[in-house]
């Protein structure tokens, strides 16, 4: 009987292809949207879950209390001493590992006889810590002894890694890498000699799904971690890090709230009474979706924009379910007396029911093959979009084969209960007779409502998309306060010269035609996650200012270079050392100071009053972050020692040339080095990088469900079209025209359309008027955007429809009449 059920199934859907088509392919589109979300969402939640002790390991975070005493927030760097302080204090924590993630490091494997033999530079994944780091994390040792850590100047590598410093990992162990590194601390950035490592052990293969991005492992205890002359060796309870952190692994049992309290006690007391921080501990599973305090990846995911991502999913399956219902009942009128013929024969209603549950079940089981297939063909593009490495590998992953049997069950449940109940119920009479009508409740009929429900979701889609492309281009067109056209930043490594160093790059690269002005800085005006601020004290005041400011070190040409405007006061002197400060217009503000010539000669101290210097002029407020955030209090000065970058401005013609003359002086003038670059404008586009990804996957959606939505306009154009055959033929015989057809139609659907408008509009000013408040810059919401978007889905709408209104309003009322 079900080999029947089945074979009878597959001919009525052979017979009737171009419906079998649209349905396969509505579903297969809706399904293949699903299981790649699904696979983004699986594997952003599972980072960091393969260590055995996950459920033990916890960061410490710093909890800095505000001026406003309201006002918290949360970073994950802690003071220097800590975590030799809570081996002495918590002697029931299991393990407890110092993390200091080092950047921009210069690394040269050396032969056997001492001799470079290639540069690298490595951006990130150069770690320092101590072999109890990997006590608590799982990532396996190919070679070698992590106890090897203990000892200063030892090294482990990842395979890759040592496979490109040495081509083969196994003869890696006991060779020799040189590391110059630039180490952040505080407010600066300071340069140690170059320090020989040992390669002691080879990492396996470090897993994507992890914030430990490690290439290089260094024992705790090297370099800066060991040298006096930076203040680790003594108990600065003041000194920390951005990227200085401490991990611990608590026993099983413990009451982590219990531990926070006793944590935030001792920090308090350890810490100078000035110093309003305390310290608490965060879980492991918590780290990935912080994006306030960050982690080594800098990669984070917040559960809001998960739970949006589910929505989707779940939407446009439930649009696909929806054009499957709308084409079935569609195409329920042209197999009305098939049903008929069915009755009459002695079939009863589970008997039909369970046919179409299987003709369902066939369309939606070819559905989702079709469907993998377009997600092994869309993967390579979502993984170079989202800058992921997901693979549809069955066998790796069975979660995908328990994904798809639950969509099969559940689409074929979803979608082919509704189709059934109303085609078995037909009355074989009146299906033979060819009396159908359309069943209503209260005038609406689920066709239509079903219509309704599918343009709210994507004209709420087509609105969030609309917000968020406008936002980014206000974000890519909004003034700065700066230039930064034709500007490119070139990183150096300062020597024992000093200015002699920075005055000879100055003098080669005016010599190029193609350079118009050079300027030395720690950095550029804008940075996202390399701002430097400090505590200050301002006209000889005994207790710090109630707020901090970005320190950024940059010699007199700087002003000139990125053409920042001066509201009071003038330039910086030429000078190697800190002798005078330039503030910001907001500086000025944050001290209650209403004009800026008020704060000119006026004394201001960093660093605990090592460097004193007076305010000489104010620049106009720039955005010196990302415009997620307002412009903070600023402080530039000179300080040659700072200097890590040249800020070259370039002329608009024969750029690629000048490039290549710019490389050539830097190859010269620093053999041992990597040379880099990147144009500043290319730069302030990477902060909004997941911002371009949400833009790029909201357009993606939105395409799809407008796509998904004209299949069922389709469907419910057809089913009207068939429904009122007859009533078309006794207006085309009673003289209306194929306009006013075609009318008759469309106004319907325009109906429908507005209804949709009226519903997704506040749905989606809510939602988009969220987003947008993380930005301290934001466009405003128009009337316009609501209005492009309701008119974009009348138009869509009506070019699907049209097909259907034509076809019905040139048809022959002589053939839709015959049979009365």
């Amino acid at each position: 009987m079900l080999r029947n059920y089945f074979k009878t199934a597959f001919r009525s859907l052979t017979r009737n292809r171009n419906y079998t088509i649209i349905n396969i392919a509505g579903l297969a589109v809706g399904i293949a949207v699903c299981m790649m979300i699904f696979m983004i969402i699986q594997y952003q939640t599972s980072f960091d879950e393969f260590h055995s002790k996950k459920d033990r390991i916890y960061r410490v975070l710093t909890e800095a209390h505000h001026a406003d005493a309201a006002t918290v927030s949360y970073t994950k760097n802690v003071p220097f001493p800590m975590p030799e302080g809570l081996k002495t204090t918590f002697p029931q924590i299991e393990q407890i590992a110092p993390v200091y993630a080092s950047h921009n490091d210069e690394l040269q494997p050396l032969d056997d006889n001492g001799t470079p033999v290639k540069n690298f530079k490595e951006q990130s994944g150069v770690f320092y810590t101590a072999p109890s780091f990997f006590k608590m994390f799982d990532f396996p040792l190919l070679a070698g002894s992590y106890e090897s850590l203990k000892d200063p100047n030892n090294v482990l590598l990842t395979k890759e890694v040592a496979e490109t410093y040495f081509g083969d990992w196994k003869t890696a162990i006991g060779k020799t890498i040189k590391l110059t590194g630039t180490y952040s601390i505080g407010a600066g950035l300071f340069q140690s000699p170059p320090v020989a490592l040992k390669v002691s052990g080879i990492l396996a293969t470090i897993p994507a799904n992890t914030d430990f991005q490690l290439k290089l492992v260094i024992a705790w205890g090297t370099d800066f971690t060991g040298d006096k002359q930076y203040g680790f060796a003594q108990p600065d309870w003041n000194g920390t890090s951005a990227d200085f952190g401490c991990y611990v692994l608590l026993p099983p049992h413990i009451s982590v709230d219990n531990f926070n309290q006793q944590l935030r006690a001792y920090s308090r007391k350890t810490l100078p009474p000035d110093n309003k921080n305390s310290n608490i501990i965060q879980p492991l599973s918590a780290i990935h979706y912080d994006a306030q305090a960050g982690n080594y990846s800098n990669q984070t995911i917040s559960h809001e924009l998960l739970n949006v991502l589910w929505l989707i999913a779940a939407f446009i399956l439930l649009i696909a379910c929806v054009n499957f219902i709308n084409l079935s009942t569609a195409q329920a009128i042209n197999r009305a007396k098939e049903v008929g013929v069915r009755k009459v024969l002695g079939s009863n209603k589970s008997q039909l029911q369970i046919q179409f549950i299987i003709e369902t079940f066939l369309i939606v089981t070819s559905a989702v093959i079709l469907a993998a297939v377009i997600t092994v063909l869309a993967l390579p593009y979502l993984n170079q979009l989202l800058e992921l490495s997901l693979s549809f590998n069955i066998f790796s992953n069975p979660a995908i084969i328990l994904f798809l049997l639950i969509v099969t069950i559940a689409v074929t449940a979803l979608a082919g209960f509704y189709p059934s109940i109303v085609l078995s119920r037909f009355n074989p009479v009146n299906a033979l007779k060819s009396k159908l009508t359309a069943n209503t409740v209260k005038g609406i009929s689920l066709r239509r409502g079903l219509v309704v429900f599918q343009f709210i979701i994507a004209q709420a889609l087509i609105i969030g998309t609309l917000i968020i492309v406008k936002q980014m281009d206000y974000f890519m067109n909004q003034p700065l306060g700066f230039d930064k056209d034709a500007i490119v930043n070139v990183p150096f490594r300062p020597d024992s010269t000093g200015s002699k160093l920075t005055d000879y790059l100055r003098q080669q690269l005016l010599q190029e035609n193609g350079v118009q002005a050079v300027s030395f800085s720690s950095n550029t005006p804008v940075e996202d996650d390399n701002n430097r601020f400090t505590t200050l004290k301002f006209d000889h005041a005994i207790k710090d200012e109630d707020f901090q400011a970005i320190t950024k070190f940059a010699d007199n040409e700087y002003v000139p270079v990125y053409k920042l405007q001066l509201a009071a006061g003038r330039n910086l002197q030429p000078s190697d050392m800190t002798r005078e400060f330039l503030v910001n217009e907001s500086f000025v503000k944050s001290l209650g100071i209403k004009n800026p010539e008020d704060i000119l000669n006026k004394e201001v101290s960093i660093w605990g009053d090592v460097i004193k210097c007076p305010v000489v002029g104010v620049v106009k407020d720039f955005n010196d972050r990302s415009l997620r955030q307002s412009v903070a209090p600023l402080l530039i000065t000179t300080n040659s020692t700072m200097y890590r970058q040249a800020s070259i401005k370039l002329t608009a013609a024969n750029i690629s040339s000048t490039m290549q003359s710019i490389k050539k002086i830097w190859q010269q003038t620093f053999p041992d080095y990597v040379y880099e670059y990147k144009f500043l404008d290319d730069k302030i586009a990477g902060f909004y990088k997941q911002e371009n990804q949400l833009s790029q996957l909201y357009k993606i959606f939105a395409a799809i469900a407008i796509f998904l939505s004209c299949l069922g306009l389709y469907g419910l154009a057809s089913f009207m079209a068939a429904q009122r055959i007859k009533e078309v033929g006794i207006r085309k015989v009673l003289g209306a025209t194929s306009a006013n057809i075609v009318y008759l139609f469309s106004k319907e659907f325009i109906i429908l359309i507005a209804i949709a408008f009226a519903i997704a509009t506040p749905i989606a000013w809510y939602y988009m008027h969220q987003w947008l408040q993380d930005y301290a810059y934001r466009i405003d919401v128009s009337w316009v955007i609501f209005f492009a978007s309701g008119m974009a889905a009348i138009i869509i709408a009506l070019a699907t429809i049209s097909f259907q209104a034509i076809k019905a309003a040139v048809a022959n009322p002589v053939k839709s009449l015959r049979t009365e």
